[in-house]
């Protein structure tokens, strides 16, 4: 199993956009092959002194999928590739983790 922590943090006030852009692409990765969990997240509300936002800009996406290949053919889709560019002028940062579970 191979987990994503997606962190995007859009231009100021421009996150509500791209989640709309990120929410009708949603459909179309999940029923890619291997795709097991596609979902934005965001602050959760009244979390507590414990909770480290990313703040209102930032959304992050966990993600699941069976093999490094299907990730990697997920992200050569002609439909991210299409999101790519419907948000790429609202972004400002995006950053990738790719992680596997620790076989200790």
């Amino acid at each position: 199993m191979i987990h994503v922590i997606a962190v995007l943090t859009a231009k100021p006030g421009k996150r509500d956009e791209v989640l709309r852009h990120f929410h009708a692409n949603v459909p179309a990765v999940l029923a890619e092959k291997g795709c097991v969990e596609y979902v934005p997240t965001v602050d959760a509300a009244d979390a507590g002194p414990a909770q480290a936002a990313f703040g209102p800009d930032t959304f992050v996406v966990v993600e699941k999928w069976e093999t490094m290949a299907d990730l990697a053919a997920h992200s050569v889709s002609p439909h991210m590739k299409e999101y790519g560019a419907r948000t790429k002028d609202l972004l400002a940062s995006r950053s990738i983790h790719i992680l596997e579970p620790h076989k200790g």
